[in-house]
């Protein structure tokens, strides 16, 4: 799957001349950060790793010849929030894709309360401040964008998964509400929310995750519907999950989910 010629000149032309991508040294964020530096957007890449980052951003400049920085930091912390805006500061941002972000699965009572908290700071506060930060400058541009990552657990409660799911409801809930707000000042938000993407996440969250989908084949279909929708369920799998609950009273869902959950993190209450 590839953009074509129109949409990567919509791209650059509605969103450059450069992107902040977070998350950017693995699974959709990499993806994401590659198609964008394809389009032509010169992209200023975040992560924790700064060796694959300084990897990538070589081959990304080498490839598509466009200009790249990279921003090593942890969003856990305040100050690492601040190094990112400072550097961000510097270019003229025009597509925020907030990609950064991890999970924890089990009983939440017997999780890290430490973890739960970090995953909290990137998934939703790093995030929310990023968007409070760069909507302001969208707005005196009149033009911009945001790529907001949620995900198909965020719609209902989803047991051993309980803290991570709701913190990608924060992300669907703040990201529709932002579509409308920010639409009459030409900024588009869209959140996508896909199912299960092999990325380096379920070793992370200590998951076992069957069927999962490959990042670019959710990444296309994202900034495809970036500017015409304000929610994407990428890929067959995610749509198909989602569609056949669609009419499924919310309580039903959080069971069904639960059986769903507990089938990818068996193998943690087998072991305790």
């Amino acid at each position: 799957m590839k953009l074509s010629s129109e949409e990567k000149l919509r791209l650059k032309t509605s969103y450059g001349p450069w992107a902040l991508i977070t998350g950017a040294s693995s699974g959709i964020g990499l993806e994401l950060a590659t198609h964008l530096a394809e389009a032509g957007l010169n992209v200023l890449l975040h992560g924790r790793r700064a060796l694959e980052l300084q990897r990538i951003s070589h081959e990304l400049k080498e490839r598509f010849k466009v200009q790249t920085e990279i921003v090593s930091a942890d969003l856990s912390a305040d100050d690492g929030v601040q190094e990112l805006l400072q550097a961000a500061s510097k270019k003229p941002i025009g597509l925020v894709v907030a990609s950064a972000g991890f999970g924890t699965s089990g009983l939440f009572h017997q999780g890290n309360v430490a973890d739960e908290v970090n995953m909290l700071r990137v998934n939703c506060e790093a995030m929310m401040v990023l968007i409070h930060h760069f909507s302001t400058q969208f707005i005196k541009q009149n033009r911009g964008g945001f790529i907001l990552l949620s995900s198909m657990v965020g719609f209902q409660g989803v047991p051993y998964a309980a803290h991570y799911a709701a913190t990608k409801a924060y992300v669907q809930s703040l990201g529709e509400a932002l579509a409308v707000e920010l639409k009459p000042y030409g900024v588009d938000v869209l959140t996508a929310a896909p199912g299960p993407v092999s990325s380096g996440f379920e070793a992370r969250a200590n998951m076992k995750m069957n069927m999962a989908m490959q990042p670019e084949q959710v990444a296309i279909p994202m900034l495809k519907a970036l500017g015409r929708k304000s929610t994407i369920l990428p890929g067959f799998l995610t749509k198909f999950l989602v569609g056949s609950l669609r009419t499924v009273p919310r309580w039903a869902k959080v069971r069904i989910m639960q059986k769903v959950m507990g089938v990818m993190t068996a193998h943690q209450r087998s072991a305790t």
